[in-house]
Formats: structure tokens, C-alpha cells, sequence
């Protein structure tokens, strides 16, 4: 699947996006989880996913054709 990267995450992971292959039937938490690495940067707890451009759950089921957008909180402001 094709994974996106947005906002602070294009920094934290140094890219905009990545091939990623996963066992049939993951998740959209376990895609997450890998991509994470054991980081604790807070981003990763406020995470929004879009699978083909619609927001998905955690336990959205993934396949090997979906886009993933990874979507971190908005940190602006006025």
C-alpha cells in the first residue's frame, strides 16, 4: 500500500510517503504501530487516518491497494 505523510510527520519520518507491505487482514492501528517504532513523539497519539481519502478507525482492515494518509493534528493558530 502507498502510505502519506503530512505536517510534522513528513519531518519526524524524514518523507512524504512510503511503500509499506503488511500481512493480509492488518489493521489500520497495526500500520500505525509500525511506522511508529517505539517513537514517543505525541503526534502519534492524536494521529487522523484517511484510507482512500476517507477517515478510517484503528480497526479498519487495510489492503494492498489502499492509500493511507497520515493526517497529525493541526498545530496552528492565530
Amino acid at each position: 500500500m502507498h502510505v502519506l505523510y503530512f505536517g510534522v510527520l513528513k519531518d519526524i519520518l524524514a518523507s512524504s510517503g512510503d511503500s509499506v507491505t503488511l500481512p493480509e487482514g492488518a489493521t489500520v492501528g497495526d500500520l500505525t504501530e509500525r511506522l511508529r517504532n517505539g517513537a514517543t513523539h505525541p503526534v502519534w497519539l492524536a494521529l487522523a487516518v484517511a484510507v482512500n481519502r476517507e477517515y478510517a478507525s484503528r480497526s479498519s482492515v487495510l489492503r494492498d491497494e489502499d492509500e493511507v494518509a497520515l493526517l497529525p493534528p493541526d498545530t496552528g493558530g492565530s
